[in-house]
């Protein structure tokens, strides 16, 4: 009899802990994506033979002798990277004009042919080399579109980039993104390619099975719809994938995500630090400013996406001195201005109620992306009042959402509070991985917080109230 009173306690005891556990809500991102996700800034280096002639996109018809940097030094990219605050950088192994960056045995329009090194150099080896020093990522950008081979246009040329491919994720270390391009035109036969995506997307998940794969459709991470450097005020992580493809005509209707997509897919903004991809002397003086930067930074992070910022080395094979320039002064940007100041000491949350202990209050401010504070499934309006001590001049919220069980806000408000009693409304959308909601500064006393529509029994991971300041130390949002 004892035993089974005690087994009964113990099975009651399972039980109670299992129904304190909310369920995620479908589709739910890989540990790799949720990784990727936690890297929120990192660079892509566009350096290849348009670097020399001057151009967006090549032909195919340069000869290998026009690229011959001076001093090329992937330890300088590497530590500016560094510097900057960036997690990893991305490479243009090979773009659409088909000159490999490292000497490849499936192209004769390499490094291999160039007089730079007597034809002994890999670029790619060098950064492998330098980002290993100073503890960054590296990733891979290999174009499917080869304007050089002569396989392009027939099912050859889809071995041909597989092999590349096993060349560049078997020979320089561990990868974090493999990067296609959508861009898919004609080849030196007039043919367009058929792609063989299923190929593709298999040899990055057999030789680095840890690396998300980056196109229109993803499979692991997507673009976010345009190269201007935002995303949109609706993001949704889920997208319907295996309806659009790498080039797909009409992704305008995708690019917001779908709030009952199929697949885990967030998106990646890519966006160049001057107009042009590749490096144009002409645009030395036209380098986006730390203050451009910091609103890209909170329209891309700041709105559900990671942030690949692209730096265009020079003929040198260097990062210019005024693009170095505005990455620090950004960094500088990003240490002033991302300070909490919802202190515990001096700040109160209170919420309209709590499903139990597992999703407590206090997990809104203990900077856990993986714990979370949740309602009672019976509260019909959500909330959560944050109360300060004294008020602060701020001009941003952040707010966040446990990913790994799902994106499930659809819509929610903010009310401000000045200590004067005038109050200010916000009427957002979507929050996923991170929402950064600005408005002009205040001085801020209370603040409301009102989720109204959901997937699911909502959750909120974290909370957070910023300045963000220019490089006038003024209000960056006014």
């Amino acid at each position: 009899m004892r035993f089974i009173l005690l087994a009964s306690i113990y099975l009651s005891s399972i039980f109670s802990t299992f129904a304190q556990q909310i369920v995620p809500v479908a589709p739910l991102p890989s540990p790799k994506q949720i990784r990727w996700q936690a890297l929120e800034y990192y660079g892509f280096i566009h350096f290849n033979m348009n670097t020399f002639t001057n151009v967006e996109w090549g032909e195919g018809k340069e000869s290998p002798s026009n690229f011959n940097p001076s001093a090329l030094d992937c330890r300088q990219w590497a530590r500016i990277a560094k510097a900057a605050g960036m997690k990893g950088l991305i490479v243009t192994a090979k773009h659409h004009d088909g000159f490999a960056l490292y000497p490849s045995k499936f192209t004769t329009h390499s490094v291999a042919k160039s007089p730079w090194k007597n034809g002994k150099g890999d670029v790619v080896k060098e950064l492998a080399l330098a980002c290993k020093e100073y503890g960054l990522k590296l990733g891979i950008y290999l174009s499917p579109w080869d304007r050089f081979h002569p396989a392009y246009g027939t099912a050859e040329y889809n071995k041909i980039y597989a092999e590349m491919q096993k060349e560049l994720l078997t020979q320089y270390g561990p990868i974090f993104e493999f990067w296609y391009d959508g861009a898919n035109g004609e080849g030196p036969n007039g043919k367009k390619q058929v792609y063989d995506w299923p190929l593709f997307h298999a040899m990055v998940n057999k030789y680095q099975p840890n690396a998300v794969q980056f196109s229109d459709n993803g499979p692991d991470i997507r673009w976010v719809g345009n190269e201007r450097g935002y995303n949109y005020e609706t993001s949704w992580s889920p997208i319907n994938r295996d309806e659009i493809y790498p080039g797909y005509p009409q992704f305008d209707r995708y690019r917001h995500g779908q709030e009952n997509g199929t697949h885990w897919v967030a998106p990646e903004v890519d966006v160049s630090i001057r107009p042009g991809w590749y490096y144009h002397p002409k645009e030395d003086n036209r380098v986006k400013s730390p203050d451009s930067l910091m609103k890209i930074y909170v329209a891309s992070v700041g709105r559900n996406s990671n942030l690949l910022l692209n730096i265009p080395v020079d003929t040198r094979g260097l990062i210019h001195p005024n693009d170095s320039a505005s990455m620090m002064g950004f960094a500088e940007l990003r240490k002033k201005s991302l300070i909490n100041l919802l202190q515990p000491s001096s700040t109160k949350i209170q919420v309209s109620s709590t499903f139990n202990a597992t999703y407590s209050v206090k997990y809104l401010s203990d900077k856990d992306p993986s714990s979370a504070w949740a309602p009672q499934v019976s509260d019909a309006q959500p909330s959560m009042v944050i109360t300060l001590d004294h008020a602060v001049h701020s001009n941003t919220l952040q707010l966040q959402e446990p990913i790994a069980l799902g994106q499930r806000i659809k819509a929610f408000s903010v009310e401000i509070a000045s200590e004067n009693g005038e109050k200010w409304l916000i009427k957002a959308k979507t929050i996923g991985n991170k929402r950064m909601l600005t408005f002009p500064e205040r001085k801020v006393k209370q603040i409301r917080i009102i989720l109204e529509e959901y997937r699911a029994q909502p959750l909120i991971s974290n909370l957070a109230l910023y300045r963000i300041i220019s490089t006038r130390n003024e209000s960056l949002f006014r």
